[in-house]
């Protein structure tokens, strides 16, 4: 059994011994370098743009102005094609612009043979700009005779839905009513590699694009659209990946080295972002406002919620609304028996453009309701756990906004060895009546989360496997490894179904669009889920090819063989082999009358989109005069099904831990709302928490079998960084007895609160 094991990664020594090959690594002769000039201001309108002096720079190659490139716009989501064109991404981005609508718009680009020269060619661009009014906040962005970012003005979208109940009927009646306003920042993704994108033409009517990104085929299609070109004209290659948590989900460098080798007659074209570049020009997470209500009964019963929700997309629609979309819908499965009222907007704003960032939009949605639970908790004199174990999703709920049963559950049992773990009740006695400078605290909350895009979007994957002539296989995915150990659990399912060890199962982790099986990409936690089907069709029809061919090998029929441990055996009896993989793979290749190479290949579309469910907990001190908040403990525990490698389960829980605590104590993009000027576009100003700021991470499982998966499982990628915020948020409570109603919880933010209820 391969599925449950902790298996060495696939790509670990790669890593650690610097083999592994990215981009950057992978230099071509005569390759040009592409520097973009950016706009220093957040809104206005080129009126002259001078080339002159670049263009007599030496070295430099060419210089294209907005005026130059096509004025096609184009989506740059990074979502399937969508037949029904209402249900299409927002298409406002175009190569180049002369309106510019954010501190770092793009308005020109210079190509040079080094990029000491197009860096020094860009600067002598001049540009002379007519400002306009700046809308950083959605207060000032919905504000009637607001500036219009573009045509239609500044509302992306607006979602409104109902269900479980007449939630304001249920207001009316309740025992308790709490209300209360939330704000969450604009953070970036800080993945370890920035940006980075070439291309060049392998003849007259190809391009070839090699990139870092979550999604190649869907780039492909993409540069086809910018660039008006028939998609089989284009190749997209994906080598390793240094982490992109979304961030990579959107097509921000490829359809300008498309564009600009198209232009210079074949040859390599790159764009390196700066990390400056990649703070303010690639993309964000949506900073929120959010009002909400929510109903309880003195019974325990968190009888209604109602959330109205603003997300700022900034300066292009990018994922705009898809994810408030995601987001709300997603929430519906966490507390079942409610009844639960959505009214999201998205607007545009002066800022840079906001995209997918890990968990699509969950975090800022679930932080609001988290915190409303507790406080109705609160209100209705409950303890916290004790509130959420009344209420929480079960086995056999059904979704009130779908009409979906939940298969599987394990959301209480969750609950339960958080408590558990952290030894609440205990801790909690503790921590009554505290008067002191530092005070202790504990909070919980909760969250669910989807596995997949589907119905919003369809979830199609392939995989292709082939036999070697040793007697191990490959296994080719369009599926891509980003840092996350996909290609990892992919051969471990191989392993389970197919009968070979995991060392045996080669995984070819980079992605040739011409080539790999089709897949949409990493994102929304969906890849073991959706890929699953696909690996385990083409595994059992690969072991079925092969039985076959020993049959004929051996004279015994294909139903009394089977495949164990790299030998065919007797079926009952796997201790007697009696042939080995390898042999009857050199038979099949090079017996003069019988055999073939033996490859397999599936590609499955997906109609289901299980929910995961988890908590956090978390025992915190707060030392109030320093407005100081340090995590003395923080467990997550996740019901994701079967897990398929628990220790990389184990990473992935840490590593949305510690993203999540710098999300609630330490980051924040600051702009100033008079003009937009970014303050801390860089990682010295932009203050993530160090290993030295993160507290040891605890983790559990809750197993059940999904029995929708191919293998049992659900989603876990994105999930650890929902709740550890709002846990966060509410131990400070806890603490204090102050309601902290925003993130992060800054020193700043902190003495704000702390000043306001008198306790300095």
């Amino acid at each position: 059994m391969a599925v449950g094991k902790s298996v060495t990664r696939k790509d670990a020594a790669a890593k650690v011994t610097g083999r592994a090959r990215y981009t950057d690594d992978l230099p071509m002769p005569g390759m040009r370098w592409a520097c973009y000039v950016r706009s220093p201001i957040a809104h206005g309108r080129v009126v002259r743009i001078d080339t002159t002096a670049a263009r007599r720079l030496a070295g430099v190659e060419a210089v294209f102005t907005f005026e130059d490139v096509p004025d096609r716009p184009f989506a740059t989501a990074g979502h399937p094609y969508a037949l029904n064109p209402d249900h299409a991404d927002v298409a406002d981005r175009r190569l180049l612009t002369g309106h510019v609508r954010y501190q770092g718009d793009e308005v020109a680009v210079v190509v040079a043979r080094d990029r000491l020269t197009a860096e020094a060619a860009a600067a002598r661009v001049a540009v002379d700009y007519e400002e306009l009014p700046v809308v950083v906040t959605a207060e000032a962005a919905l504000a009637e005779g607001a500036p219009a970012l573009h045509p239609g003005g500044n509302r992306v979208n607006t979602l409104r839905f109902e269900a479980g109940g007449k939630v304001d009927e249920v207001l009316e009646r309740a025992d308790a009513v709490v209300e209360s306003r939330y704000r969450t920042p604009i953070v970036q993704h800080c993945h370890l590699e920035n940006h980075i994108a070439y291309a060049y033409m392998d003849d007259m009517a190809h391009i070839v694009v090699v990139t870092s990104t979550q999604i190649p085929h869907i780039v492909r299609r993409i540069v086809a659209e910018a660039l008006e070109l028939p998609l089989s004209r284009v190749k997209v290659i994906k080598p390793y990946i240094g982490g992109g948590f979304g961030n990579k989900q959107d097509v921000i460098l490829e359809p300008m080295v498309a564009f600009l080798t198209l232009q210079l007659g074949g040859v390599p074209v790159k764009i390196d972002l700066s990390r400056e570049e990649c703070f303010t020009s690639t993309r964000t997470r949506h900073a929120t406002v959010m009002r909400g209500r929510a109903a309880a009964g003195r019974d325990g019963s968190l009888a209604a919620l109602d959330v109205e929700i603003f997300s700022n997309t900034g300066a292009y629609a990018s994922h705009g609304h898809a994810i408030m979309g995601a987001s709300c819908t997603k929430s519906c499965n966490l507390y079942p028996r409610t009844a639960v009222r959505f009214a999201a907007t998205t607007h545009y704003a002066n800022v840079p453009a906001a995209g997918a960032m890990r968990a699509y939009g969950s975090p800022q949605v679930i932080f609001g309701i988290e915190c409303l639970v507790e406080e109705a908790a609160r209100a209705v004199g409950m303890d916290p756990v004790a509130f959420r174990i009344r209420n929480v999703a079960r086995r056999g709920d059904v979704n009130p906004l779908d009409g979906h049963e939940l298969l599987t559950c394990g959301l209480v049992e969750c609950l339960e060895e958080g408590r558990r773990r952290i030894d609440w009740d205990a801790r909690r006695r503790a921590c009554r009546n505290q008067d002191g400078d530092v005070r202790r605290g504990l909070g919980v909350a909760c969250f669910s989360y989807g596995t997949g895009t589907y119905p919003s979007c369809v979830e199609i994957a392939g995989a292709r496997l082939i036999l070697n002539q040793d007697g191990t296989v490959h296994l080719q995915v369009g599926a891509t490894e980003i840092g996350q150990g996909a290609d990892t659990a992919f051969s471990q399912m191989v392993s389970e179904t197919l009968g070979l060890d995991c060392d045996d199962v080669h995984v070819v982790s980079s992605q040739d669009t011409d080539v790999s099986p089709f897949d949409t990409g990493a994102y929304a936690s969906r890849q073991t889920y959706m890929v699953a089907p696909a690996v385990r069709q083409a595994a059992e029809a690969l072991k079925g090819k092969i039985l076959a061919h020993a049959a004929l090998m051996t004279g015994q029929a294909a139903a009394n063989l089977d495949l164990r441990g790299g030998r065919i055996v007797f079926a009952g009896t796997p201790e007697e082999a009696l042939l080995s993989l390898s042999d009857l793979a050199l038979d099949a290749y090079y017996h003069k009358q019988r055999g073939a190479q033996l490859t397999a290949e599936a590609s499955c579309k997906t109609m289901t989109n299980p929910a995961s469910f988890g908590c956090t907990f978390v025992d915190l001190e707060v030392d109030i005069p320093l407005c100081r908040v340090t995590i003395r403990e923080i467990f997550n525990v996740h019901d994701s099904g079967v897990i398929i490698n628990p220790l990389m389960a184990e990473g992935q829980v840490h590593g949305g831990l510690a993203m999540a605590i710098g999300w609630a104590l330490y980051e924040e993009m600051l702009i100033d709302e008079q003009n937009g000027r970014i303050y801390n576009g860089n990682l010295l100003d932009y203050k993530m928490p160090t290993f030295m700021d993160i507290p040891d991470l605890g983790c559990a499982f809750v197993q059940t079998r999904e029995p929708t998966g191919g293998y049992g499982n659900k989603s876990l990628g994105e999930p650890p960084i929902i709740t550890p915020a709002p846990a966060i948020r509410n131990a400070v409570w806890d603490a204090t007895g102050v309601k902290v109603d925003e993130i992060p919880m800054t020193p700043k933010v902190l003495y704000r609160y702390f000043s306001g209820a008198g306790l300095l």
